[in-house]
């Protein structure tokens, strides 16, 4: 015999909660949680089953995440960790990870902790409460292992049970100081990223192992150490603009990133300087925008959006059980384009005052060397 409705309306504004639907139908509780969550081995008429399933979409009713997840079932929902989110970097990782998980049926929630220790930490706990499942961290330092399945673009750290997504920063250093060594640099200016970023440390000894292989000299003179917690060009800019008042020589600048990049191909055109004929400047990462600054930027190419979908698949074999290693290493490339080329043998110094350049000699054509585009 069916139960009779109770008819007792249900409010029109507010959220439908599990028990007020149960009690609209004359059911248990327990009975409309079996259903909605296609429990098996219940012995419920089809007749019941299809009155809930249709008073739940008539009343818009959302079951709890977090009630499922403490119910041991599966929520789809991932929690994602980085920096901030900006026109380069860790927006593509994003657009790769999320358009992956979004393909797979999953959510996904994003936080931004700016370097926070203290947030990097409380962070996880915070999800987990809001029923993540997994985190997904990018650009990130953990001090410890998160209690929920995890993996890293970019952390380089080794946590028991957690996959780094990382670059062959290796490689990244031999492509970029091997195609300006080929052009004859030897007077070049090397950026170190900011502490706080999980990739500096790499990086820079990558750099130095390299330029040590090459027979490159790295004076501290010809050394910027980049501070500012900023994604923006402005970051490249002071640095460089230090070294050109000093009037140390140098026909090569290797930056941390494309945005520092463009910082430090401002600094040298405000000084009178011309790119390539003068400096060569070559950035990191190959973000959107690179292709299209004046000129166009020589880079060492991550493939962010492709690391960011590695990243998302492997969390989801690592929330189905299936064994993921510790490391994934991701190959770099060079992509050559307008802003390296020939070392400028015969520049003559340029004058200048302390607002910028005074006088400028300039003895050298623009080359005409062939260029690889994205």
């Amino acid at each position: 015999m069916q139960p009779k409705l109770n008819h007792a309306p249900l409010p029109s504004t507010s959220r439908v909660s599990l028990k007020m639907l149960a009690e609209h139908l004359g059911l248990s509780p327990s009975t409309v949680s079996f259903v909605l969550n296609n429990v098996p081995g219940r012995s419920i008429p089809e007749s019941t089953r299809e009155r809930v399933r249709a008073a739940a979409r008539t009343f818009n009713y959302q079951p709890s995440l977090i009630a499922r997840k403490l119910q041991g079932q599966r929520v789809n929902t991932i929690g994602i960790l980085l920096p901030e989110l900006g026109e380069g970097y860790h927006s593509q990782v994003i657009s790769g990870a999320g358009n992956y998980l979004v393909h797979e049926g999953y959510l996904y929630f994003t936080v931004h902790h700016r370097h926070s220790p203290d947030l990097v930490r409380t962070y996880p706990e915070l999800l987990d409460a809001r029923g993540v499942e997994g985190i997904l961290a990018i650009d990130t330092m953990l001090e410890t292992a998160p209690f929920l399945p995890t993996v890293l673009v970019a952390g380089h750290t080794e946590l028991p049970g957690v996959t780094n997504v990382a670059l062959n920063s290796m490689l990244g250093a031999e492509l970029a100081l091997g195609h300006l060594h080929q052009l004859g640099h030897r007077e070049i200016v090397y950026m170190r990223g900011q502490l706080f970023s999980a990739d500096s440390i790499l990086r820079w000894d990558a750099t130095l192992a390299v330029a040590r292989n090459l027979g490159l000299q790295i004076p501290e003179e010809r050394i910027i150490r980049l501070e500012q917690d900023s994604h923006s060009p402005e970051i490249g800019y002071p640095g460089v603009r230090k070294i050109l008042e000093a009037g140390t020589p140098f026909t090569a600048v290797v930056c941390f990133n494309d945005v520092s990049a463009m910082g430090v191909i401002r600094a040298l055109s405000d000084f009178g300087l011309r790119i390539p004929e003068d400096v060569s400047v070559i950035g990191y990462d190959d973000v959107q925008s690179a292709a299209y600054h004046v000129p166009s930027l020589t880079t060492i190419r991550q493939p962010l959006q492709r690391m960011g979908e590695i990243a998302a698949r492997t969390l989801l074999d690592k929330l189905s059980g299936k064994p993921t290693p510790a490391l994934i290493s991701v190959d770099p490339e060079l992509i050559v384009r307008e802003s390296t080329g020939p070392a400028a043998k015969n520049r003559s110094k340029t004058a200048r005052t302390s607002d910028g350049p005074r006088e400028t000699s300039l003895s050298r054509k623009r080359p005409t060397t062939s260029r690889m585009t994205s």
